[in-house]
């Protein structure tokens, strides 16, 4: 039985002709392979075969690949088609929504980026690539704008840059949109991907300060700070002494149970 998408004439070109006829397409609409150019032999002739099938959109192409990749990730869901017009919209639906958006939508991103590469394959122009599970995208939005309209509040308050936790350039431009009206902080992009991030600088922080990452809790108490001359009991390192048995030698360094010994256990030291 002949496939319904071979086409057999005398010649490529004739095959091609009545192929693109019998689909109703064009032939920039079409994929086409040869299968047999045609010949001429001592007795007849063999035919020219060609297989001709209508391209997939680019669209198509990428949520064909994510339904693949999610297979193979043993993941039940399926993807859906929201638009394909200036730029590409696809949604996941899933049993289990988490294991496609990961955490704070790593996982859902990689797709995203990968189904980006499928869908502009052979184009000349790139078409953007937006691929949501079950409205996580609106979501997550709106948290970030509301933890931006937060971490700025705060940094005014304290009068130091807040460091956030590195994130993707998608969601740091929707921080950096949030803020971008409000004439009491600045934002700006620090460090290099994978770990790039956004400090909240408010304009009464000191040009010195580092900053604080978000959620760090430290002590004004130099006592605990590494390097400081304190322990955590508060006691002076230069004044402690052994408390019996003065048969130390001088000179020689001893360590007593309560020394505070490097970064062990400090808070916001991460």
């Amino acid at each position: 039985m002949q496939d319904e998408n071979v086409f057999s004439a005398k010649t490529v070109d004739e095959a091609i002709e009545e192929g693109l006829k019998a689909l109703n397409i064009t032939l920039d609409e079409a994929e086409i392979v040869i299968i047999e150019e045609g010949k001429k032999k001592l007795f007849g002739a063999v035919k020219a075969q060609v297989m001709i099938k209508k391209k997939q959109s680019d669209a198509r192409r990428a949520a064909d690949f994510i339904d693949g990749l999610l297979n193979i990730l043993k993941i039940t869901a399926v993807s859906e088609i929201i638009s394909d017009d200036s730029e590409i919209s696809i949604d996941i639906k899933a049993t289990n929504s988490a294991k496609v958006i990961g955490k704070h939508g790593d996982v859902l991103d990689a797709i995203q980026c990968l189904a980006g590469a499928v869908a502009n394959t052979g184009r000349d122009e790139y078409k953007k690539v937006l691929v949501d599970c079950e409205n996580y995208r609106k979501q997550r939005e709106e948290t970030l704008v509301k933890l931006a309209e937060k971490l700025a509040a705060k940094a005014v308050e304290k009068g130091r840059k807040l460091n956030l936790e590195p994130m993707s350039p998608y969601e740091r431009r929707i921080i950096h949109s949030a803020l971008a009206n409000n004439t009491e902080v600045k934002t700006v992009s620090e460090g290099k991907e994978p770990v790039r991030y956004i400090a909240v600088i408010p304009n009464n922080a000191k040009p010195y300060d580092k900053g604080l990452h978000y959620g760090e809790r430290r002590t004004d108490d130099r006592r605990e700070h590494r390097g400081g001359k304190f322990d955590r009991r508060g006691g002076d390192r230069r004044e402690r002494r052994p408390s019996s048995g003065g048969g130390a030698k001088r000179g020689k360094r001893e360590i007593y149970f309560g020394t505070f010994l490097g970064n062990s256990g400090a808070k916001g030291e991460e």
